[in-house]
């Protein structure tokens, strides 16, 4: 059994590598209205381009599961990461918007597989450690994003080129991935009662997993619309600077991180269930606010709470995912699936109805999502084994 020690040691090297993947995330969406200034490219054109990386995530994550209990989910997130790092500057070399679309493709492709297979570390982390951990590491992802899109707001500001800023943003992160990953635990030396759950485990896609894992789409079409359009929205609807559109984003993302960090003693304190059933109302209360408030402070305070609210869901279903007996790293990659049809939908359909009904029009879908989440919310509760059920 690894040792208490040890495993804070992982959960501070894991939390660093959800920081960095958020810095790379929010580095390419600040700068996204520069990128599609550069390419004129349209609402519609722009978000079937963006189907590029939930394209990219939905072939390629299903099998990380398998790969990260072959080859361990240090050896699967190396082999994802530091290519998606290169790829992340050839965004910025796209010439036109079908080359930018298939660049996203591949970048969604390595991106969602590392996510899968850090969140598999993560999970087995806190389970070895029995500490709700889960929400730390996704606040590290969040204060990643602020990072990242407070130096791309920086870099816009100062006239930098997209191609020397994502450079340099890879680079360092490239760099911090090296020292991270050595602090990796393996996961596939599994206590033995776990080995005998995996012996015993039965079909994987359960009731419970696929409505988990469609509360993660609810809440991934959320966040990830903040991420697609917010800025955007900000720049089009409201006349808002490149820079103020990118600082748009930083608040969203600084609001999710507060969230998280926050998220272990809420979730303990109200249960899973309740939790995620009051994020969901935050998040479609501050969609709205968002759309709707006639002051641009407004907006921004929409934007926190938009932010606030969503940030709760993924690492909650995560969590809820990584309490199957044995299967651990195969729910994870099933429920991160399902959730990441979110980035596949989200960005043709706010793309299309901001086309025809303008783009704040279109982001009050978003709402009907979060309602979504609410009902949807008790499947969350903890993991009964099916003869208690």
């Amino acid at each position: 059994m690894t040792g208490y020690p040890r495993l804070r040691t992982a959960a501070l090297a894991t939390a660093l590598v959800f920081a960095l993947s958020g810095v790379l995330l929010a580095s390419w969406v600040s700068r996204l209205p520069t990128v599609r200034d550069q390419l004129a490219a349209g609402s519609a054109a722009l978000g079937l381009a963006l189907l590029g990386p939930g394209a990219g995530s939905l072939l390629a994550m299903p099998a990380t599961g398998r790969l990260s209990r072959r080859f361990g989910s240090r050896a699967v997130v190396a082999a994802t990461a530091f290519p998606a790092c290169g790829v992340l500057v050839g965004l910025s070399l796209a010439p036109t918007v079908v080359a930018l679309g298939l660049v996203l493709l591949v970048w969604g492709a390595l991106y969602g597989s590392w996510d899968v297979a850090m969140n598999i570390q993560g999970s087995a982390v806190e389970r070895r450690a029995e500490r709700a951990w889960m929400p730390r590491y996704h606040a590290s992802w969040s204060v990643g994003g602020i990072v990242g899109a407070a130096v791309g707001a920086l870099a816009a500001h100062a006239g930098l080129s997209v191609t020397a800023h994502l450079l340099a943003v890879s680079l360092v992160t490239a760099v911090l991935l090296v020292v991270a990953l050595r602090l990796f635990i393996d996961e596939r030396d599994e206590p033995q009662e776990e080995q005998h759950a995996r012996a015993a485990a039965g079909p994987l896609f359960t009731r419970r997993l696929v409505l988990v894992g469609v509360v993660t789409l609810c809440a991934t079409t959320i966040e990830g619309a903040a991420a697609d359009w917010l800025a955007l929205y900000l720049t089009d609807g409201r006349g808002v600077a490149a820079s103020g559109a990118a600082l748009g984003y930083t608040v969203f993302a600084g609001a999710m991180a507060v969230s998280r960090f926050m998220g272990t003693p809420v979730i303990e304190r109200l249960g899973r269930v309740s939790a995620v059933r009051l994020a969901g109302i935050v998040a479609g209360g501050g969609v709205v606010l968002t759309v709707t408030a006639p002051a641009l402070l407004s907006v921004y305070l929409g934007a926190v709470a938009w932010g606030f609210g969503v940030a709760l869901v993924f690492p909650a279903a995560m969590s809820a995912g990584g309490e199957v007996p044995g299967r651990a790293g195969d729910a994870i990659a099933a429920v991160s699936t399902i959730g990441y049809g979110g980035f596949l939908l989200g960005p043709p359909l706010i793309g299309v109805l901001g086309q025809h009904v303008g783009l704040g029009s279109a982001l009050l879908v978003l709402p009907v999502l979060a309602a979504g989440i609410v009902v949807l919310s008790p499947a969350l509760r903890p993991y009964t084994p099916p003869a208690a059920q």
